[in-house]
């Protein structure tokens, strides 16, 4: 169910919605109202299927034909939308891609209630749309996905803190033909080592200080569904080999019991470690690696996927609307700046950037100048000062007089003149030119006459460094 059927006989219409739906990395597919009856029958897998409301007799007698598709309505308003129970809503021009975003949501979710038999092969849940992105890394992890969800293999998913780990596990399991089971995730570096055993295979009562009555453990839980096992390279080594013993012989006994439990889980692991580098350091078991490491898949890291920022903030602005919170949005520059960042924090550090933004600034698009600083890349415009003319010269001699002073009141080398002012005055105007053609001359001198450097280390944009340039005619002989 990858393919989205645009049914149109408005060629305006069509390509404004395959240009949305191609951004968003949705295959899709165009009929004419002629033909859609027999192309809907050749795609009985479609995942869902846009028809322009234009005509409202045509567009009703095709969805009362199809109960099992899902449909959106484009453009029109139909009278009986209400009584199709595969009528997802309507989109009315201009059509946004939050909004398309969530009626697709809808769609999946009616494909994979009403169509049990396709789910262990769905192709893309709601889930799955957390993974947005056009860069080869993300399109290599969906790829992946979709290869290993079917299966019964162990999966361990590698990258750095914040990159979604969590969510490439949680779309496996809901891919897989484990969907109506449970997924339990453990956080095995959050759980203290003498907990963790009790955490994962229960206890029984008295086995231990506390152990007033019986718990079950997180395999318990997880029976028929998937276990995901967070941060496994924090988890201690006694612990190890007894999380190898239920992989190979798929059996434990609760912390004080003697009952063996048959447990039948799937196993996906996670990590930010670098798992080869503790088995020679000894602090992680070769046997136990091989084990997890049946397929893995690796997270890439925001850094090197930042084409997809502009999509992620979409969704993110999304999710905040969906949840009634503040909708935050960015202007170009803004953009073009976050792209720069390194994202240490990677994709969970730009999840918390818009929501500080969005509690910031929840009626105004974002700007450069509203990010914090350490977001602030490339010719930041200097906000415009409220102080009069006047008022930002002296502001400007007091900050050049008191930089240049030496602690005896005298300029330091780089000045001219002392601050003392001749008793026949002084052409202030001169003097200041004279002053900036200077500091102007040194600072590139000593940056090798490297323009974006001078600007640097004089405390202005490279742009308008040029412009002093050009208007002094400074100029390297």
């Amino acid at each position: 169910m990858k393919e989205i059927l645009i049914i149109s006989d408005n060629e305006v219409r069509k390509n404004n919605l395959n240009v949305i739906l191609t951004f968003m990395g949705e295959a899709c597919s165009h009929s004419e109202y002629n033909h859609c009856l027999k192309t809907i029958e050749s795609k009985p897998n479609l995942l869902a299927v846009l028809i322009d409301g234009e005509v409202p007799e045509l567009a009703e007698d095709v969805i009362e034909k199809f109960q099992s598709i899902p449909f959106v309505n484009i453009g029109f308003q139909l009278s009986a939308e209400t009584s199709f129970k595969n009528m997802m809503g309507s989109l009315f021009e201009p059509v946004t891609m939050p909004a398309l975003t969530e009626l697709l949501n809808k769609c999946q979710d009616f494909r994979r209630l009403n169509t049990p038999s396709l789910g262990s092969t769905s192709g893309k849940t709601r889930l799955f749309r957390s993974l947005v992105g056009n860069s080869d890394g993300i399109k290599e992890v969906r790829a992946l996905i979709e290869q290993v969800a079917p299966t019964e293999a162990n999966v361990l998913i590698l990258g750095e803190s914040g990159t979604g780990k969590e969510v490439i596990a949680r779309n496996i399991h809901y891919m897989s033909k484990r969907q109506k089971g449970p997924f339990i995730p453990v956080n095995c570096g959050a759980i203290p080592g003498e907990l963790l055993e009790s955490e994962l295979f229960g206890h029984e009562k008295g086995a231990f200080t506390g152990a007033i009555g019986s718990r079950k453990g997180r395999f318990e839980l997880a029976e028929g569904g998937t276990l995901f096992l967070d941060e496994i390279g924090d988890m201690p080594l006694q612990m190890q080999v007894k999380l190898l013993r239920v992989l190979q012989e798929r059996i434990f006994e609760r912390v004080g019991g003697t009952k063996t439990m048959k447990c039948d889980v799937r196993i996906v692991a996670a990590t930010h470690r670098h798992l080869e580098t503790m088995i020679n350091d000894g602090k992680f078991r070769e046997d136990l690696y091989y084990r997890l490491n049946v397929f893995p898949i690796e997270s890439p890291a925001l850094r090197e996927r930042g084409q997809d920022i502009p999509l992620l903030l979409q969704e993110l602005a999304h999710r905040l609307e969906n949840d009634n919170e503040n909708i935050v949005r960015f202007n170009d520059e803004a953009l073009r700046s976050l792209m720069a960042h390194q994202w240490p924090g990677n994709v969970r550090e730009l999840s918390n950037l818009v929501e500080r933004l969005a509690i910031l600034y929840p009626t105004k698009v974002v700007g450069v100048n509203d990010l914090p600083v350490k977001y602030q890349y490339g010719d930041i415009p200097k906000p415009v000062s409220s102080l009069s003319e006047e008022q930002q010269e002296r502001e400007a001699l007091n900050e050049l007089f008191v930089s240049q002073q030496d602690p005896e009141g005298e300029l330091s080398q780089s000045g001219m003149l002392s601050t003392a002012l001749p008793s026949d005055g002084v052409n202030l105007k001169e003097y200041l030119s004279d002053l900036e053609i200077n500091l102007i001359t040194q600072a590139l001198e000593q940056q090798d006459w490297v323009v974006a450097r001078a600007a640097d280390q004089l405390g202005m944009r490279r742009t308008t460094l040029v412009e002093k340039m050009r208007k002094y005619e400074i100029s390297r002989q």
